[in-house]
């Protein structure tokens, strides 16, 4: 936070610690001008002595008595006079000062409280109370999102468990024809033996669900950074999806510059990339090709994971990045994603002082990637 100047506040207790001084010296001034040493000198003295005689005390012993008390300790009294008046007025300024630290509790309570009015202080707490609206702003910012995403949360685990009794009636009623048919024609009982198994694996990708999203709300990501060979990995992952490319009947365009040399966590940026192309794979058109370009330019290595299929709507391109994001319609419906992995791409990206964004039309989707080069000599 930007330092606050506190100007009106240092010239406010300067001018009243000036006003306690100078009040202190003018009626220290006229009391003993007037008082002790002026005018109401001899009758005070006289009073006192006046006083003592109506108790039948002689004169002489009532005045030695006024000199023995009074007179010969003028400079005692005056030093307590000087200081009683000192401190009244010292409390009276700091009565005042008191009125600031009542404002700012008040403020804090404004700050802890639910009501939405802004904190309001007189103007030498200006600054403090540019700052604790500030605060309050933040406060109320983290709560709605807080909550946002708890809402998002929850209504992901309801189409999760939704989506997980979806396979899981169908391996109940597949292996039930399975079981109450025992002399089911071979052909058949492989059919239905493959759709069960298919619906098993789906049901275990839906449980890795549950526990990704446990995992990303206990655990914060740590990066375990070193020499990263980027234009291996990338060509490593391509190969490794060779399969479910081939079976989709897509086809892969890889290009991608050489030794394209980073610092970075290899396992967390190779989850970022296999995140991207599995996506890319799961929205793809059939029979079309996923595009992989990596290359770099002042001083960033750019890679772009992009495919043919049905676009983003646009005002959702920003928001697939947000925890338990799900885009409606049969984007969704393909997969059933738990809106965790784009989530986690970008904080792993960012964490590597990178930017990832999205870019979605009619022809294609492109996901793309920045990441800080390694210069020569690192």
């Amino acid at each position: 936070m930007k330092s606050k100047n506190y100007t009106r506040l240092k010239i406010n207790i300067l001018l009243q610690t000036m006003l306690v001084v100078l009040s202190t010296a003018l009626v220290g001034y006229l009391f003993k001008n007037l008082v002790i040493d002026g005018i109401y000198n001899h009758k005070f003295a006289d009073g006192f002595v006046h006083f003592f005689m109506w108790f039948h005390m002689p004169e002489q012993q009532a005045i030695d008595l006024y000199w023995k008390l009074i007179g010969n300790n003028k400079i005692y009294f005056m030093g307590a006079g000087f200081l009683l008046l000192f401190f009244f007025f010292f409390y009276f300024v700091l009565s005042r000062i008191t009125q600031y630290l009542k404002e700012i509790n008040q403020g804090i309570e404004n700050i802890l409280s639910d009501f939405n009015e802004p904190v309001r202080f007189k103007p030498a707490l200006r600054p403090l109370e540019d700052s604790l609206n500030e605060i309050k702003m933040t406060i109320r910012r983290q709560e709605l999102e807080a909550i946002e995403s708890e809402k998002k949360k929850n209504d992901l685990v309801v189409f999760l468990a939704h989506d997980l009794k979806t396979p899981l009636t169908s391996i109940l009623a597949y292996l039930s024809i399975l079981e109450t048919k025992p002399d089911m024609p071979e052909e058949e009982r492989r059919k239905y033996t493959h759709i069960s198994l298919e619906k098993a694996i789906r049901l275990g990708e839906l449980i890795n669900e549950f526990f990704e999203i446990t995992k990303f709300n206990l655990q914060d990501i740590v990066l375990e950074p070193g020499d990263l060979d980027l234009s291996m990995m990338l060509e490593q992952i391509a190969d490794e999806l060779y399969a479910v490319l081939k079976e989709k009947n897509l086809k892969c365009d890889v290009q991608i510059d050489d030794t394209l040399m980073i610092y970075g966590d290899a396992d967390k940026l190779a989850r970022v990339f296999d995140n991207l192309l599995r996506n890319a794979i799961a929205y793809c058109d059939k029979g079309t090709a996923i595009r992989i370009q990596a290359k770099e330019r002042h001083g960033e290595i750019e890679i772009v994971v992009a495919n043919e299929g049905e676009p983003i709507p646009e005002e959702e391109l920003s928001a697939i990045f947000e925890k338990f994001y799900r885009v409606d319609g049969s984007r969704s419906s393909k997969t059933g994603g738990a809106g965790l992995g784009l989530a986690i791409a970008k904080e792993i990206v960012e964490l590597h002082h990178g930017t990832i964004r999205a870019e979605s039309d009619e022809w294609e989707t492109r996901f793309i990637v920045t990441l800080p080069a390694m210069n020569e000599g690192e």
